[in-house]
């Protein structure tokens, strides 16, 4: 299988390309299920094109997105009304997260990008008593269980590309113009480190390459 499953990735990004869909949209909507209905502040960190933060501002009262890369921090202000409780800055996640405490902090596609553990301690610090965090992630697979969850993952997508575009080929959607690189942690270290930070966070592998953490102080 796992000499396998590289021919069968690169096919799939081939076919990727002419019929692109948001793997890290799909799960907004499962996020939102997991937050109370109303809430003060939130938090997305790696906020991108800044889909998941309008969404989180039909319940919240002020949300803000912090975002490393400048020209998708204006591509999220461009494609936000005016007068939203959205606000946008391009930052380091971990030296210019405003200042304060949030009721819920969101971190989707983005902690690769960073230490994972240090990443971790330093949302805990901005998450307030009672709030939530979740992260949505890749991991780099490595056991037998990873490869089989890739394998399934493979048809499935295939399968939400052409439905979403209809059979037809696509633009990348905003959201996938950002700056990417490769999860390079493996899950049971992923599983390992998050523990140490958040104790009894329990992080779950899903479909389409991706796991979720979700943890509340």
């Amino acid at each position: 299988m796992t000499a396998v499953l590289p021919r069968l990735l690169r096919a799939l990004d081939r076919f990727h390309a002419t019929h692109p869909w948001d793997h890290n949209a799909h799960y907004h909507r499962w996020i939102l299920r997991r937050l109370p209905g109303r809430f003060t502040g939130a938090l997305d960190v790696g906020s991108g094109s800044g889909d998941l933060a309008r969404l989180l501002a039909t319940r919240a009262e002020a949300v803000h997105g912090i975002d490393a890369d400048p020209a998708i921090v204006e591509r999220a202000r461009e494609r936000t009304a005016p007068g939203a409780p959205v606000t946008f800055s391009v930052g380091d996640a971990l030296e210019d997260v405003p200042s304060g405490s949030y009721d819920v902090i969101t971190c989707v596609a983005t902690i690769h990008h960073l230490p994972f553990g240090e990443a971790l301690t330093h949302l805990r610090r901005h998450l307030a008593p009672g709030g939530t965090l979740i992260v949505v992630g890749l991991y780099r697979p490595r056991s037998r269980s990873d490869y089989l969850i890739d394998a399934v993952a493979i048809p499935s997508n295939i399968a939400m590309a052409w439905i979403k575009n209809k059979g037809r080929k696509a633009p990348r959607p905003a959201a996938m113009t950002a700056p990417t690189r490769p999860a390079t942690m493996p899950f049971a270290d992923i599983v390992r480190d998050a523990r140490l930070v958040l104790p009894g966070a329990r992080p779950r592998r899903r479909l389409f390459w991706r796991y979720t953490l979700v943890w509340k102080r």
